[in-house]
Order: C-alpha cells, then sequence, then structure tokens
C-alpha cells in the first residue's frame, strides 16, 4: 500500500497546524502524498500559523476569498479540486483533513469510484464524515499532535519547609509519566463494552474452522465496521497490543513467521 499514490487536501478553517509532523508521517504509511493543498482565505489572521510550515512541508496554499459572511466558500473550493483530481484517475487514495460534515458526500462520491479515503479530524467531527470514510483518524493520536509533558515541575511550598526560600527557583527534574496501558473486561480500563463487541464480532467473522483468525484480517474487517476504531484511540500503538489486553483472546505468531499474529477467542 506504500505505493500509493494519494492526494492531500486540507481544510485550514477546521484543522491545526500542530498536527502537520503527525499527518504526514502516518500518511507514509498509506502512500505518497504527491499533491498537498491547503485550502482557507490566506487574508485573515486565523491562518497565520499554518504560514509558518507550508514551505517546510512543500504544501500548496489555495487562496478562496469569503464572498458571503456565514458561507463556507473554502468548502466548495476544496470539493471543486477533489472532483478535477478525482477524474484524472492518477489517485490510489484521497486524504481529507477537517471536521466538517460537509465533506460526507464528498468522501461517498471518491469512494464510489473505487478510491479509498482516509480522514482525519478532531473528536467532535460529525459521524457522517466518519463512517463515509474508509479509515478515520482522529488528529489527537497522531504522533507530534499533543504538546510534549513538561519535564520539570516547581517545588511545592510542603517540600519547602525548613529550607532557603531561594530554593523555590530551583525546578526538580521529573520523568514524563508513562501512559498506563489500557486494560480490557471488567478491569475498568479504556477498552468500553462496545469495542470489545465490535473486537470479538471481526474476530468471528475472520477466523478459519479452527477458531483461529488472522489479525490483520480482523483488523480489515474492524475497519469496515468503524472507519475510527483504532488501537491508540485506546492507548495502544498496535493492534497486537490491544488484543493481548483485551482479555477475550489468545494471541500467538505463526511459527516462523513473527509477523503473522494469530487470534482466537477464549472460551468463556
Amino acid at each position: 500500500m506504500t505505493g500509493d499514490t494519494l492526494a492531500l487536501l486540507i481544510d485550514g478553517d477546521n484543522a491545526s497546524p500542530k498536527i502537520i509532523s503527525g499527518l504526514l508521517a502516518e500518511i507514509a504509511n498509506y502512500g505518497t502524498a504527491s499533491v498537498r493543498r491547503i485550502y482557507g482565505d490566506w487574508t485573515k489572521p486565523n491562518l497565520g500559523g499554518w504560514k509558518e510550515c507550508l514551505l517546510e512541508h512543500s504544501i500548496q496554499p489555495m487562496q478562496q476569498f469569503a464572498y458571503t459572511t456565514g458561507k463556507n466558500a473554502t468548502d466548495g473550493a476544496m470539493i471543486i479540486d477533489a472532483m478535477d483530481l478525482l477524474y484524472t484517475g492518477r489517485f490510489s487514495g484521497f486524504c481529507i483533513v477537517s471536521s466538517d460534515s460537509d465533506f460526507a458526500r464528498l468522501a461517498s462520491r471518491i469512494r464510489e469510484q473505487g478510491i479509498t479515503v482516509y480522514g482525519f479530524g478532531e473528536r467532535k467531527t460529525p459521524r457522517p464524515f466518519i463512517t463515509a470514510c474508509d479509515k478515520f483518524i482522529y488528529a489527537d493520536v497522531l504522533d507530534g499532535a499533543a504538546a510534549e509533558p513538561p519535564l520539570t515541575a516547581p517545588i511545592t511550598k510542603e517540600k519547602l519547609v525548613g529550607k532557603p526560600a531561594a530554593a523555590a527557583a530551583v525546578p526538580v527534574k521529573t520523568e514524563p509519566e508513562k501512559a498506563r496501558p489500557a486494560q480490557g473486561g471488567a478491569a475498568g480500563g479504556r477498552l468500553d463494552k462496545a469495542a470489545l463487541s465490535m473486537l470479538r464480532k471481526a474476530v468471528e467473522a475472520s477466523a478459519d474452522e479452527d477458531g483461529r483468525a488472522n489479525l490483520a484480517r480482523v483488523g480489515a474487517h474492524l475497519a469496515k465496521q468503524s472507519p475510527d476504531f483504532d488501537a491508540r484511540n485506546y492507548g495502544y500503538a498496535r493492534l497486537s497490543d490491544l488484543a493481548e489486553a483485551s482479555g477475550i483472546l489468545d494471541v500467538e505468531r505463526a511459527g516462523d513467521q513473527p509477523k503473522v499474529v494469530l487470534v482466537r477467542l477464549r472460551m468463556s
């Protein structure tokens, strides 16, 4: 899939420049974004944050004036360009970056053409746009999207008892807090009943006669059930990590092929 040619279209009014590094790293997993465009009214100050990273990441700014107050002309320009690019037949996939439901029909139309649609947006993204995509990734799980945790912490007054006042200005070196792994089942972890139910159904649908399922096929089935199902939403880097912590699956490697992961539902 890494050889696919992709078109990246960013709705500048509904995306933050903080995600750009993580966004491009994620897109590199699916192919090469040979077209990179961002849309907005560049005469307005709200897009100022994007201007600093456009040249660095070779993203082409597309100017669209807001002709009427309260109407988003950016969406129209982005949709027209997307259709023009679609009809060239040069692209295997489209990456649409926005949290706006106005792009739901665009995503559906591109998919009707047999082209893969990858959506990127915030948690507030309306469900119709999410389900119109083949895969939807939340911006906050992208590397670099979140601010780095502070490496220093101020000394509290309680810690300064019996110490010189000058010590108040001395920072204490602390380690960044490590994210706790999610736990499945009744442990009260981040894998809720809905996620466990989807995982169980995906394994059942992908399993062979012996009850074992290739985890890659399970992941593909999960994406069909819910385009925004992503192990990172639950605190895991990979689906295999999530499967091992789910509490409902037995995980094994396929003999001399360690990259092939097989799972089986545990007997209750």
